[in-house]
């Protein structure tokens, strides 16, 4: 099976868990369940629980778990900060994964509570599909609640917002925002990976400092394909961050920087990988691939 072949058998895993786990479409409350299903199954990279499931299966010894539920769980909190973060009192989307937002294809109060019941799913599906471990259910719930919280992914957006107001973003504060806005969530999809396979702490340290260099070299990309591509192949609004003056790394540090540095934090991301036992070749590829993407 060649990586192309893997990474399409990993996202057939992660759809096929979404549709088992979240609830059905039709069961009371429905509209917020289908705005749920509306967000979550709208595609999309599903890089974060890909992560999960290729770092569980690289490292996965005598006491694995299942690392289905929690390469969901993951995605459950990623796609409600991205329903969150493209109301109008954030950045005010319209499409996202190439189509309506959801506050576009249901209203605002329901993507505000699809959201809101994301988030606190993915806690249910962890606790529950963990139950007959409770060690390893406690430590995915801190990785995830560590990850998602004021200290990281929600403080990453406020400080995000308030660049934008302010529009004096410098390379340290721009470096704190996407540390904790987007790293944080990365990170801790390799971990959670970890610790599903039963890997010693030094292991899940280090894929840690590996889904920090991805999520940072992520971000760079991210941020210059807003400046240099068109929305039909975002699949998102382009060009929306320089309209609303976001501190971006191609508006501090210019485009053939952003470029440069996202190439170094990919070979560092790239080194620490390889420093894994077992056959790393897949999630180098994934990593190696995330710096030349094209949406």
């Amino acid at each position: 099976m060649d990586h192309r072949e893997q990474l399409h058998g990993l996202v057939s895993d992660v759809e096929r868990g979404i549709g088992l786990l979240l609830p059905p479409a039709t069961e009371r409350s429905r509209r917020l369940h289908e705005a749920m299903r509306y967000s979550m199954t709208a595609g999309g990279k599903r890089l974060r629980p890909v992560l999960v499931l290729s770092a569980a299966r690289l490292l996965s010894g005598a006491k694995a778990a299942d690392p289905l539920p929690a390469a969901v769980a993951i995605e459950c909190v990623h796609t409600y900060s991205l329903v969150h973060d493209d109301l109008p009192c954030m950045d005010n989307d319209d499409l996202r994964r190439g189509r309506p937002t959801a506050h576009k294809a249901f209203d605002e109060a329901t993507a505000l509570l699809a959201g809101d019941a994301l988030l606190t799913f993915a806690f249910e599906i962890l606790s529950g599909s963990y139950a007959g471990d409770p060690p390893l259910a406690a430590s995915l719930v801190a990785e995830l609640a560590g990850a998602a919280g004021s200290r990281r992914l929600v403080g990453g957006q406020m400080e995000d917002l308030l660049a934008e107001k302010t529009r004096s973003a410098g390379p340290a504060e721009l470096e704190f925002i996407h540390l904790n806005k987007t790293a944080a969530m990365i990170e801790a999809s390799l971990a959670m990976g970890g610790r599903c396979a039963g890997a010693p702490s030094a292991l899940v340290e280090t894929l840690r400092r590996a889904g920090r260099e991805l999520g940072l070299t992520f971000q760079i990309v991210d941020d210059i394909l807003d400046a240099t591509s068109d929305t039909a192949t975002l699949g998102k609004t382009a060009g929306k961050d320089a309209r609303a003056g976001k501190a971006t790394y191609v508006s501090v540090h210019g485009l053939d920087d952003a470029r440069r540095i996202a190439r170094e934090r990919s070979a560092s991301a790239v080194s620490l990988l390889r420093s894994l036992p077992g056959d790393t070749g897949f999630l180098v590829w994934l990593a190696e691939g995330l710096v030349n993407r094209t949406h």
